[in-house]
């Protein structure tokens, strides 16, 4: 009996492909999805630590040509109103207000100091949206992932003891394949959250990192102008 099973047990293909291929359209369904899950989150993980390394390096260029004694309506008519970095971005919004603030006699009008600071936070709050784009998906299939990949585990394991209940038979060689299918599900869903939950975190502090230094440049800046305001 013993050889019999094991002969029957190694005919049968426990590869991924060959457990994916036996298992029910619903369990598939399953197993599909979470692939897919999987590699919609390495593509957010891979395009959000490339654009924040470029964050990073265009923050690093602009704070080193802020910096560099050049004056602020020099360095605002060498980007222009409308530039592509975030910190330029930025700057700009301070710039076109304090501009925008100046009467034609050259006074200034009341209350520019509030409306330059919050031109400014309305420009990193979009920064920040665009910083932020793409990680509640990674939250989310981080937190439901095993829960799908459980339900395709549980659909399995019950479709696994049908078969033994209608074959009246609890041989090892047919209890195996589909507790493998079922596990297989479970495998999935955790191999598709893993990553997604320690990217999310990481990323997570990345953009709160940067996000911190445009507010940083922001309250710099605002200080420049308010010693001009005042003087």
């Amino acid at each position: 009996m013993e050889a019999e099973t094991l002969a029957l047990a190694q005919e049968i293909d426990f590869s991924m492909w060959g457990l994916f291929a036996r298992a029910t359209i619903t369990v598939k369904f399953v197993m599909i999805m979470l692939i897919g899950a999987s590699v919609w989150s390495w593509a957010i993980i891979f395009q959000k630590t490339i654009s924040y390394r470029l964050a990073r390096r265009e923050a690093d260029q602009f704070d080193h040509a802020f910096w560099s004694g050049e004056p602020l309506d020099g360095l605002f008519d060498q980007i222009g109103a409308q530039p592509e970095g975030a910190s330029q971005k930025i700057f700009a919004a301070g710039m076109i207000e304090w501009r925008r603030s100046h009467r034609t006699d050259g006074g200034l009008i009341a209350g520019a100091q509030a409306r330059i600071d919050r031109s400014m936070d309305v420009a990193i709050a979009k920064e920040n949206e665009d910083l932020q784009r793409g990680l509640p998906i990674l939250a989310t299939v981080g937190s439901t992932a095993p829960f799908v990949g459980l339900f395709g585990t549980v659909w399995g394991i019950m479709n696994a003891f049908i078969e033994i209940a209608e074959q009246q038979n609890t041989n090892l060689a047919v209890v195996a394949p589909g507790i493998a299918e079922a596990l297989l599900a479970t495998g999935l869903g955790l191999l598709a959250a893993i990553p997604a939950v320690i990217f999310y975190n990481k990323l997570s502090a990345d953009s709160d990192r940067i996000t911190g230094g445009y507010e940083a440049f922001a309250d710099e800046f605002a200080t420049i102008l308010s010693r001009q305001l005042d003087s």
